[in-house]
């Protein structure tokens, strides 16, 4: 991947990381104080789903930053890498837990049917996601694997040699 790309995308995860702290600080609290009407539990509810929405967000961002700086140095295909790609299906997964939840929450209240239907979608979405990323998690493995037999035959090479 070229250094380009990979800045582009980092630049791309640091305004996205800074977007969701203005969330986190200043959208949140402004969301509380608008449901002041609402039952507790309710308000207690929606705010946190979205927080923890943002935090599965931001986590999956320092991942795959973090993956983006194997890439850049040429250390991408190594077993270590899996511990990164475990947390961004974990994340997936919160998300599409959490969207799960926010429709269900939803649903015997006022909210339109359909808007129920698409938050609800949307965590079939990020769930296709999450495997998604399972099986290019395997595809990670078989590269690792046939790094590692190349490394062997070089050094067979070498040795014969």
């Amino acid at each position: 991947m070229r250094t380009g790309t990979i800045v582009v995308l980092k630049v791309v995860i640091a305004l996205a990381l800074a977007g969701s702290l203005v969330v986190q600080v200043m959208i949140l609290p402004a969301v509380w104080r608008d449901l002041e009407g609402e039952t507790l539990w309710g308000r207690i509810a929606l705010v946190s789903i979205a927080a923890l929405g943002v935090l599965s967000m931001q986590v999956f961002a320092v991942c795959v930053w973090m993956l983006l700086t194997r890439v850049r140095h040429g250390s991408i295909f190594q077993v270590s890498s899996f511990r990164f790609v475990n947390v961004i299906i974990g994340t997936i997964v919160a998300a599409a837990v959490l969207a799960f939840l926010l429709a269900g929450l939803l649903a015997p209240g006022e909210m339109a049917p359909g808007v129920v239907a698409l938050i609800a979608g949307a965590g079939l979405v990020l769930g296709g996601f999450a495997l998604l990323v399972v099986v290019m998690k395997a595809l990670l493995r078989q590269a690792i694997e046939r790094e590692d037999e190349a490394r062997t035959l070089r050094d067979e090479l070498g040795e014969v040699i």
